[in-house]
């Protein structure tokens, strides 16, 4: 799965990662929820971390579609909110069984 970072880049993430980003996701749907702004930014600081450790960036001429976009670490809580409302449930979605 490709995934863009806002302002970062495109990372290719293999699917068995994809658990682990969802619960980083529902962590930052969590934080999302409570409006605490300090829980809101760990939570998108370790998503954003998780793709970057897990996928391998693709070369900044790449032409792929993105599967997905993800906010930049700047992003705030509106933005991010404004996104999920664009894409559904979730940053990332679901893996299915």
């Amino acid at each position: 799965m490709i995934m863009r970072v806002m302002g970062e880049g495109q990372f290719e993430v293999g699917a068995t990662h994809l658990n682990r980003l969802n619960e980083l996701d529902e962590e930052l749907l969590t934080a999302l929820e409570s409006g605490d702004e300090e829980h809101f930014r760990r939570a998108l600081g370790e998503l954003l971390g998780a793709v970057k450790e897990f996928g391998t960036p693709l070369p900044d001429d790449s032409l792929e579609p993105s599967d997905l976009i993800l906010p930049d670490a700047e992003a705030t809580i509106g933005q991010v909110r404004e996104l999920l409302r664009a894409e559904g449930d979730g940053l990332i979605p679901g893996v299915p069984d």
